[in-house]
């Protein structure tokens, strides 16, 4: 059915560079035609919400449960901004990022958040909210957006009302979202298969790991008393050992924001994390001369591996030479050897296994901390055989592991494809290029899924895709 939608018979020139043609018979509004601005305050006992990148506009508790943000909202609420059902709300500061949505809650936010309502009752929030979320619609809130720096950019309220927004009849909005809907749920199905196949491959891989850095590779080899109840018995020519007799360590500084720079020395950020090394994607940078004052001594040298303590995994990232001389922000650990007796590949082995995941979770456990840090790795324990048998545990791990990660690549890049044609479908459609007038039509009633987008606990990220403040 999707690819069978053929664009309109006739389009008209919209003048603006984010949609360019737009079918003939759609209206194209400045925003300050189509919403009015709404500071309705004084309402502290309503339910807090939160505007998120991911998934729009949610409750609060949402994003704090089971997770590592904290509510850094004021107890003074009086402030805070009422949003209603129908309301578009926007964080100012991530409006470019696609932290916008239309509300189906009513609650309060932040009141350095905006919330604009429809004027038009026959208007639907939902088209708007697909079309809000577009790269498209990003890049125009970037070009609007004003700030020093990139992470300071803030789209003020009369500047989104400068935006010119297409205002297709009520009912091609019914039915553009009621394809989107459709669309999405079977695209979104699609990839939770095949996450729940990644969640089981990495099962298998993590087993793998787990009795190599416990057991070793050879099976015959007498045991002894580990001395420590949740590790068990371990081979009898390994050493348990403190974490940081073995290891070095150091937190990355906290810095702030108006240190900044568009160029410079690079600072990086927990997204420098995301894939199999440590890489400058999504760092920020700083003055070099700052650096060499303040901060030179935190710089990653070759060799250094990078965890991030935010994480609950203990997940271990090695730094690629392009990081080599990069400063790591508050958050991110630097690690490195302190002898010739510690294989830094076999120590991420360790500390992406259960052992060390333990050990995280206890330090975490009832104290309320949001992440862990040198403080807690210096409590922490190691397995660590002769370092040879560390070295043949590396390669022995990585063959046998070759194949399942050769399965989840291939499965992540399916995902990332289907992600991006969903995100190509839903631009296209929202913005006139295809017509689902006919096809709406015809669609069959199905279940909603529980949430709007694809299960993130199914996968093993590197963060969160969320990073503003819970406030």
């Amino acid at each position: 059915m999707i690819a069978d939608l053929k664009p309109y018979t006739e389009y008209k020139e919209s003048s603006q560079a984010w949609l360019g043609e737009v079918p003939r018979h759609w209206s194209l509004l400045p925003n300050r035609a189509l919403f009015a601005e709404v500071k309705d305050r004084d309402h502290p006992d309503e339910e807090m919400l939160s505007v998120t990148i991911t998934r729009g506009i949610v409750k609060q508790k949402t994003l704090l449960e089971g997770g590592s943000k904290k509510d850094s909202s004021n107890l003074d609420k009086s402030a805070y901004k009422l949003v209603q059902p129908r309301d578009i709300a926007y964080n100012k500061m991530r409006a470019w990022q696609g932290a916008i949505g239309a509300s189906a809650l009513r609650g309060i936010i932040s009141p350095a958040y905006v919330v604009m309502r429809l004027r038009n009752v026959d208007d639907l929030p939902s088209y708007f909210h697909h079309l809000y979320r577009t790269p498209q619609f990003a890049k125009e809130a970037e070009r609007w957006s004003y700030g020093i720096t990139s992470d300071m950019w803030s789209l003020r309220p009369e500047h989104f009302k400068m935006i010119y927004t297409p205002e297709p009849p009520p009912d091609e909005q019914a039915a553009i979202v009621r394809f989107l809907d459709w669309a999405s749920g079977r695209l979104e199905r699609a990839i939770r298969a095949k996450r729940k196949v990644i969640a089981l491959l990495n099962e298998q891989k993590q087993a793998i790991i787990h009795r190599a850095v416990t057991c070793g590779l050879d099976p015959s080899v007498p045991l002894k008393p580990s001395g420590i109840p949740w590790l068990g018995d371990i081979p009898q020519h390994w050493e348990v050992r403190r974490f940081k007799t073995s290891v070095g360590f150091q937190e990355g500084p906290g810095i702030m924001l108006s240190d900044f720079r568009e160029a410079g020395v690079p600072l990086l950020r927990i997204s420098c994390l995301a894939g199999t090394e440590a890489t400058l994607a999504g760092c920020n940078y700083l003055s070099p001369k700052k650096v060499r004052e303040r901060w030179s001594h935190f710089a990653v040298k070759p060799g250094d591996y990078l965890l991030s303590a935010s994480g609950s995994t203990g997940a271990v990232r090695r730094a690629s030479a392009e990081v080599v001389g990069a400063i790591p922000y508050t958050g991110i650990i630097r690690l490195w050897p302190k002898s010739r007796t510690i294989e830094m590949e076999y120590l991420r082995l360790f500390m992406s296994a259960r052992p060390f995941a333990e050990q995280i979770s206890m330090a975490k456990s009832g104290v309320g901390i949001e992440h862990f840090g040198p403080t807690h790795l210096k409590r922490m324990w190691i397995l660590q055989p002769p370092v040879k048998e560390q070295t043949e545990i590396v390669g022995e791990v990585r063959n046998a592991t070759a194949g399942l990660e050769t399965g989840i690549s291939r499965l992540e890049r399916e995902i990332d494809l289907l992600r991006e044609y969903r995100t190509r479908l839903v631009a296209d459609v929202v913005t006139g290029k295809l017509d689902v007038r006919e096809a709406a039509v015809r669609l069959p009633d199905e279940a909603p899924l529980d949430t709007a987008e694809d299960d993130d606990d199914l996968g093993d990220g590197a963060e969160a895709a969320d990073e503003e403040a819970v406030a």
